[in-house]
């Protein structure tokens, strides 16, 4: 071979296994990430006004609006403004109705099923403040992950569920679905019925 072809073979092979080599690596694409969220320290308040027939440590970070819906009397929503959501409480009179106040609390927590992973329960008994009830733990892609009943099984009956305004993505709002559970465990040991 002469000197030319040398060359011309040499730069082919070269261009060749350069080609070959460059396409070896695998790539990964990066995981999406999420903003980090502060939450501060847990810190409570008691919740005891004068015309609601219960009373129970807050989160100081909860703002309480009072709500009537459907002709119903002392139901609230503790907002958390700083974490863009919203627990929506009522309470209904129990009227020889328990059975159907349990059963559609019930309802509206496995209705949770189509995008839930997951739904645990835990039940809750206080019989020296004659509280009993249920907390509702949902897994996935739910539009609620927290909700929970309670009641005196004679005359109150008190149900809460947790909700963000924004479109549910578990892993985004994990940290704070998981701060404000915290705060309805400490909401459920500290109520009372007043009457």
């Amino acid at each position: 071979m002469t000197k030319p072809k040398i060359h011309l073979l040499f730069i082919v092979v070269l261009f060749v296994s350069e080609i070959f080599t460059g396409c070896g690596d695998v790539i990964v694409p990066k995981p999406y990430g999420y903003f980090r969220v502060d939450l501060p320290m847990h810190r409570y308040e008691r919740l005891d006004s004068a015309p609601l027939p219960y009373s129970f440590e807050k989160s100081v970070y909860a703002r309480v609006i009072p709500r009537a819906e459907n002709g119903e009397n002392f139901w609230i929503d503790l907002k958390y403004p700083a974490l863009n959501a919203s627990l929506f409480c009522s309470y209904k009179p129990v009227r020889s109705n328990l059975q159907e106040l349990t059963e559609d609390t019930r309802k509206i927590v496995y209705k949770h099923t189509v995008r839930a992973d997951g739904i645990g329960e835990k039940v809750f008994v206080n019989p020296g403040k004659k509280v009993y009830g249920v907390l509702y733990d949902l897994t996935g892609n739910t539009a609620s992950s927290v909700q929970f009943v309670l009641t005196d099984s004679t005359r109150h009956f008190f149900r809460g569920a947790l909700y963000f305004e924004n479109v549910p993505n578990k892993d985004s709002i994990a940290p704070m679905s998981a701060y404000i559970r915290e705060d309805v465990i400490r909401l459920m040991e500290s109520f009372e019925w007043k009457k």
